[in-house]
C-alpha cells in the first residue's frame, strides 16, 4: 500500500550512469538518501499497523505506539533546540529535570498528530539532503478524503541509526511551534514551571 518512489530513482541513476559522470559521493549520498526514505516508509508500516491491530486494546495500542516513536525520536536533539534561546540560562539540575520529562512529551506530541492517520495510506514522493540530515517528503491520502496532504519528516543519522528530529504535518512544523510555546512559558513563568507543564502531560 505504501510505496517509496523519490529516492529509488535516484540509486537507479546512479547505477545507470557512467562512473565519471556520477562520482563515488553521489552515489554515497543516493544510497543514503534512499535509506532515509526506507526508514520512514518501513516506521510508518510498522507504527500504524499497530494502531490498526483489532488484537490490542485501544490502551495497549497507544501505549505501543509511543514506544515505537520513543524508540526513534533523537530526544537529545529535539530537546536541545527547543530550549536553545534559553540554554545558558539553565541551571544543571534544571536541564537534567528537563530532559527527564522531555521523552514521554515529546513523544506524545507527535502521537497526538499521528494518530488520527493510522487508516491513511503514505506514500514517500522524494528525499532531499538538509544541513547533516534529510528531508523525507510524503504524501498522506486519507480514507474518504479526495485531497492528500504533504508530511514532511526530517531525519539524521545517530550513531548508524536513522532518527527523527522534526515533523511537519499540512504546514504545520511541530519544532518551531513547540519552541515557540515553550518560550512563551518561560517567559510568563520560567523555566521550572515549563518542565511542571511536561511532567503533568506524561500520561495525556
Amino acid at each position: 500500500m505504501r510505496k517509496l518512489m523519490g529516492a529509488s530513482f535516484l540509486i537507479a541513476a546512479a547505477m545507470a550512469a557512467p562512473a565519471a559522470l556520477y562520482p563515488a559521493p553521489a552515489m554515497a549520498q543516493a544510497a543514503t538518501a534512499q535509506t532515509a526514505g526506507q526508514f520512514i516508509d518501513q516506521l510508518s508500516d510498522r507504527a500504524f499497523g499497530v494502531l490498526r491491530d483489532k488484537s490490542l486494546s485501544r490502551d495497549a495500542a497507544r501505549a505501543k505506539f509511543r514506544a515505537m516513536l520513543k524508540e526513534n525520536v533523537a530526544v537529545k536533539q529535539v530537546g536541545d533546540r527547543l530550549i536553545r534561546s534559553v540554554r545558558s540560562q539553565v541551571s544543571a539540575p534544571q536541564y537534567s529535570a528537563y530532559m527527564a520529562a522531555f521523552p514521554d512529551y515529546v513523544v506524545g506530541t507527535y502521537a497526538d498528530r499521528l494518530y488520527d492517520y493510522a487508516y491513511a495510506d503514505l506514500s514517500i514522493v522524494r528525499v532531499q539532503p538538509v544541513g547533516s540530515g534529510f528531508a523525507v517528503y510524503s504524501r498522506v491520502k486519507q480514507p474518504g478524503q479526495t485531497q492528500p496532504f504533504e508530511a514532511i519528516w526530517s531525519v539524521v543519522n545517530v550513531n548508524g541509526k536513522f532518527q527523527i528530529t522534526n515533523l511537519t504535518v499540512a504546514g504545520v512544523n511541530l519544532a518551531l511551534t513547540q519552541e515557540a510555546d515553550f518560550r512563551s512559558v518561560i517567559q510568563r513563568n520560567g523555566f521550572d514551571a515549563l518542565v511542571r507543564f511536561m511532567e503533568s502531560k506524561k500520561n495525556g
